[in-house]
């Protein structure tokens, strides 16, 4: 069964890193109740750099919770928090936290149909350095890359609502390009 966990926004702001000012709202926090599910993603929702998300074919981000545990470990080992400390639903940048569905499962091209709304598998996430500043070290994104846990790039099919606890199909595309194979040749190629 595919669950919605958690459904994530974030207006995009200013923040220092590495000494920098840097436009950024990968720091998602749960919203209440349902949210609009619009053509260029969700209500209350920004993307703070358009060349790298956002879109129609990036309007919303879903990661697999079951991931969470893994970040969590790696953050203790990097002594960035303590061994329970429990990353809240979003920190991922995440629009959709998701249970159920992992990378290797999900194929560009295949929809999610959720009781509101439809969306299509469009591409994997790439990290980038605001990903680090989120995790709270520099080889965040380095990890990322290593495991191959990038969650999903969603395009909107048919607008409408999602909210938590919602459970969706998977309905299979053409499944030629799998999510997680087309994540891990990007990485040989950069």
């Amino acid at each position: 069964m595919i669950r919605v966990v958690s459904v994530n926004v974030a207006r995009a702001s200013m923040r220092t890193i590495n000494g920098t000012p840097v436009l950024t709202s990968i720091g998602k926090r749960p919203a209440g109740g349902p949210v609009a599910v619009r053509a260029l993603g969700l209500a209350g929702d920004e993307q703070a750099d358009l060349s790298v998300h956002g879109g129609l074919s990036k309007s919303i981000y879903a990661y697999p919770q079951e991931h969470y545990a893994f970040w969590q470990v790696v953050r203790a080992q990097a002594r960035i928090a303590a061994w329970d400390a429990v990353l809240s639903p979003g920190a991922m940048g995440e629009n959709l936290t998701i249970q159920g569905l992992l990378e290797g499962d999900m194929w560009i091209g295949d929809y999610l149909r959720l009781p509101h709304c439809t969306l299509a598998i469009s591409e994997p996430r790439q990290p980038c350095f605001k990903f680090n500043d989120a995790m709270g070290f520099n080889q965040a994104a380095k990890l990322m890359q290593q495991s191959a846990y990038c969650g999903a790039y969603l395009s909107v099919i048919d607008t409408g609502t999602v909210a938590a606890g919602d459970e969706a199909t998977l309905v299979p595309g053409p499944r030629e390009v799998n999510l997680r194979e087309l994540f891990q040749a990007r990485r040989k190629t950069r």
